[in-house]
C-alpha cells in the first residue's frame, strides 16, 4: 500500500514456509491424549487436513485454522490469499465452507490501521467468493503481521475425503502449478524472471473452490492439498494408509516460471530444509534424486492446490472436467506400490 513499508520487510519467513517442521509436529503431539469421542472421525492424532466431528447420521462439521506472515506486499491480495489457503484444507475434505473467524497480529505503530483494514477487505472479498460468512475474530498486537482464518465447513460424512484411503490403480491430479517458496524467495532477491510474481500471486489467490465442486461429480479415493509441507510432504501423508504408497512423475509436475534456475541458484526457503528433515525418509529413492529435484519437491506452497486421487478412467476424465471447467489440473502420478513410501520417477 502506497505510503507504508512492504509487508514482507517485517517477515522472516513467509506463507506457509513459516510452519513449524512435520517432525517438529509428530514430537510436540506425541503423547497427547484425550478420552474418545465416538463422534470424532479425524483428529489431530492423525494427518488429516482438518478435523471431522459427525453431528448426526448424514451430516459432520469439519473445522480447520490457518494463519501466516505475508507472502506479497500488497496487503488486500496477502488478505485474499490467506483466506483462499485457509479455505483449502475444507475443500481438500469435500466439503462446504459456511463461518470464519479471523486471526490477526499486527505491528500498529509500524503499519497503522490502514494495511490492516485493506487485508481484511481483500480476505472477506474470497470469503464471500466462498459463500462463507465472517463471523468475527481475535487480534493481538504483535511486531510480525500475520492472517489466517478458523474456518468451518459441513459434509456428509459418508462422502467426506480423506487423506489416507489411497487405493492401488488411481491416478493422481494436481490443481496448480508448484514453486511459490522459490518464487518468494527469488522476489526477495530482486531475480526473479519476468511473469514469475504475476503467475505465483494468480496461483495462490485462486480458490479450490471450483476444483472441488469438479471433483465432486467423480469417484475421489483420497484428497489431499498442498501447502507448507510441498508436494512431496503431503503425499507421503497420503501415502500413510494400509493399502499402498504412490508414484509421482518429476517431469509431469507443472512449474511456475523460473523455479528450476531459482532453487539452481540455492534460493531455496528454510521451510524447506525443515520439510525434507521431518517427510524426506517416506521417498524410497531420495538417494536417487539430484538435490535440484529434492528442494523442488519438498517447497512449501501457499494456497497451493489439490492432489486427488481417482481410479485412473475416473482421473483422466476428471482431468478433461477441470480443464473443460477452467480450472488448471495435471495428472502427476499413480498409487501403487509399498504402503507409506513415496516414489519418484525421474
Amino acid at each position: 500500500m502506497t505510503g507504508h513499508p512492504a509487508l514482507t520487510q517485517f517477515t522472516r519467513f513467509s506463507g506457509c514456509g513459516a510452519k513449524l517442521g512435520p517432525g517438529v509436529l509428530e514430537e510436540a503431539l506425541c503423547g497427547l491424549e484425550q478420552p474418545a469421542y465416538p463422534e470424532l472421525l479425524a483428529g489431530f492424532s492423525g494427518c488429516e487436513d482438518a478435523g471431522l466431528f459427525r453431528l448426526g447420521p448424514d451430516l459432520a462439521l469439519v473445522q480447520t485454522v490457518d494463519f501466516f506472515p505475508p507472502i506479497v506486499d500488497d496487503p488486500a491480495l496477502f488478505g485474499r490469499i490467506a483466506a483462499a489457503n485457509a479455505l483449502s484444507d475444507i475443500y481438500a475434505m469435500g466439503a462446504r465452507p459456511i463461518t470464519a473467524l479471523a486471526l490477526v497480529c499486527h505491528p500498529l505503530k509500524q503499519l497503522g490501521v490502514g494495511p490492516l483494514k485493506a487485508m481484511l477487505a481483500g480476505g472477506l472479498e474470497a470469503l464471500v467468493e466462498a459463500g462463507c460468512a465472517l463471523l468475527g475474530g481475535h487480534s493481538v498486537e504483535d511486531p510480525e503481521p500475520k492472517l489466517g482464518y478458523a474456518v468451518t465447513g459441513l459434509v456428509d460424512p459418508a462422502r467426506a475425503w480423506r487423506n489416507n484411503t489411497l487405493r492401488p490403480g488411481c491416478g493422481l491430479i494436481l490443481t496448480k502449478p508448484l514453486g511459490t517458496g522459490l518464487v518468494n524467495m527469488a522476489l526477495r532477491a530482486d531475480c526473479a524472471v519476468p511473469g514469475s510474481r504475476e503467475a505465483a500471486e494468480a496461483a495462490m489467490a485462486t480458490l479450490n473452490r471450483r476444483a472441488a465442486e469438479v471433483l465432486a461429480g467423480f469417484p475421489v479415493a483420497a484428497c489431499t492439498d498442498v501447502t507448507g509441507f510441498g508436494l512431496a510432504g503431503h503425499a507421503a501423508e497420503m501415502a500413510q494408509g494400509d493399502a499402498c504408497g504412490l508414484s509421482l512423475r518429476y517431469p509431469d509436475l507443472p512449474l511456475l516460471p523460473g523455479v528450476l534456475d531459482y532453487a539452481a541458484m540455492g534460493l531455496v526457503p528454510e521451510g524447506t530444509y525443515r520439510n525434507k528433515a521431518g517427510r524426506q525418509k517416506f521417498l524410497r529413492n531420495a538417494g536417487e534424486l539430484p538435490a535440484l529435484a529434492l528442494d523442488l519437491l519438498f517447497d512449501p506452497q501457499t494456497s497451493g492446490g489439490l492432489l486427488a486421487a481417482l481410479p485412473l478412467g475416473a482421473a483422466r476424465e476428471a482431468l478433461a472436467a477441470l480443464r473443460e471447467a477452467g480450472v488448471e489440473a495435471w495428472l502427476v502420478g499413480t498409487s501403487g506400490g509399498p504402503a507409506g513410501q513415496v516414489e519418484v520417477l525421474l
